[in-house]
């Protein structure tokens, strides 16, 4: 908690692509004269952690605020334990997980039609 009010992050951010995809973020930050994107995410349990769910934030930040990720610069962390864990990711790899955002929202809604 006390770096992400020492980074002037925003706590527990709703990030957004559509109704089929969606997160809070715990904290994060964007220096847009710097291109620059932080987020932190707290877990409280003892079990592995993955960056799947930080890489997924990262991506609907850029799809919702319509920045390319191939342009800015990326801090994950992975708060655990009185620890943590960072990640640089390269903008391909965000721009990866947006692809599958969209392909997979697509395929939720062409099912839910399909339901209905």
């Amino acid at each position: 908690v006390n770096d992400a009010i020492g980074f002037r992050m925003t706590p527990e951010q709703p990030l957004v692509y559509d109704h089929n995809c969606f997160g809070t973020a715990d904290a994060i930050f964007y220096d847009e004269r710097k291109k620059f994107l932080r987020i932190h995410d707290l877990k409280t349990g003892v079990s592995p952690v993955s960056f799947d769910q930080l890489l997924i934030y990262a991506a609907l930040f850029c799809m919702e605020y319509k920045v390319d990720p191939t342009d800015i610069k990326c801090e994950l962390r992975i708060y655990q334990n009185n620890d943590y864990e960072v990640l640089n990711p390269a903008g391909e790899l965000i721009e990866n997980y947006m692809d599958i955002i969209i392909e997979r929202s697509k395929w939720v809604d062409e099912i839910t039609a399909q339901e209905l």
